[in-house]
């Protein structure tokens, strides 16, 4: 190909006098260090666009907006779309109750996680996809060798844009850590805004995911009058949770959890355990036992056995 012959006329010309063997040996050597550049990169280039927009449907018509040279129009991102699903919901369930509004700020919060996402993508593809992109469709096809060490300018002008991307991912996964921190303040302003929806509604909740009916032999939990007696699991002590007499059962391990800390029990995938429930559980969570050790176990990482 071109390349390979700008190589060789270059090569004929400063070695011209010099041995075959030499010449052969040097050759190759470019074309190999040429090769694998290219080869490299092409694959750095695709795995990025797969990073920024999994969706291969997305990438093609994107492709072709590119290619028509017409600008790409802007897409909703996954976390903005939730977000307004969940504002719109806030308005048919009550933006005055608990659910309602924090539904609303939760969504507010999504809204705001998806803006920082596309603000990354746009960085990420002026700074990082579209130098490399460049490099493959234009610079690659009309490189003239004019040095052996052609390779060296062309990677520190790469090593500038791998920062850049780095430092559009640092600045993008902060800002996400910001939202998420600024919203866990929110709604711990509320933290007992459940406990509340359901007593004036008049509707009896039972917060535990296995109920008696899933539990054969069990008898309803007393309820203590006072809340503030009742076990919650913000302050849930895990060594002093005792199993029930009855309403245990086995479960099956779907997926490896490791645990975020020594209040829950890491897990391994297919194992069996022991699990129950006590009054005033996060309805997510069981206490899950393995021989030993108890901790609080996932339920959506279970599958409850008869």
């Amino acid at each position: 190909n071109g390349f390979r012959l700008n190589i060789m006329c270059y090569t004929e010309e400063k070695l011209g006098q010099a041995e075959k063997t030499e010449l052969d040996g040097h050759l190759e050597n470019l074309i190999a260090r040429a090769d694998c550049t290219k080869n490299w990169t092409e694959k750095i280039f695709r795995q990025t666009e797969v990073l920024l927009q999994p969706n291969p449907s997305a990438r093609i018509e994107e492709f072709f907006y590119e290619k028509l040279d017409r600008k790409i129009p802007s897409r909703t991102t996954n976390a903005e779309l939730l977000g307004q699903y969940m504002q719109d919901a806030a308005k048919e369930f009550g933006p005055g109750t608990p659910y309602g509004s924090t539904l609303i700020t939760v969504g507010e919060y999504q809204r705001r996680l998806g803006g920082a996402e596309r603000e990354f993508l746009q960085t990420s593809a002026i700074n990082f996809l579209t130098p490399l992109r460049n490099f493959l469709e234009g610079d690659w096809k009309t490189i003239s060798v004019s040095i052996p060490n052609f390779a060296i300018p062309l990677q520190v002008n790469h090593l500038r844009c791998l920062h850049e991307f780095v430092e559009a991912q640092a600045a993008y996964y902060t800002q996400c850590h910001k939202h998420m921190q600024d919203l866990q303040k929110e709604l711990s302003r509320f933290p007992n805004a459940f406990a509340v929806n359901a007593s004036t509604s008049g509707v009896s909740a039972d917060p535990s995911p296995l109920s008696t009916a899933t539990l054969p032999g069990t008898s309803p939990p007393s309820r203590s009058p006072n809340p503030s007696n009742a076990l919650e699991s913000s302050t849930l002590k895990i060594e002093e949770v005792k199993p029930p007499a009855t309403g245990t059962r086995k479960a099956k391990v779907l997926y490896d959890y490791d645990a975020a800390d020594t209040s829950e029990l890491s897990l391994l995938a297919d194992e069996l355990i022991t699990v129950y429930t006590v009054p005033g559980m996060d309805p997510d969570w069981l206490i899950g036992e393995r021989g030993n050790q108890k901790g609080k176990v996932p339920v959506t990482y279970l599958e409850l056995l008869s």
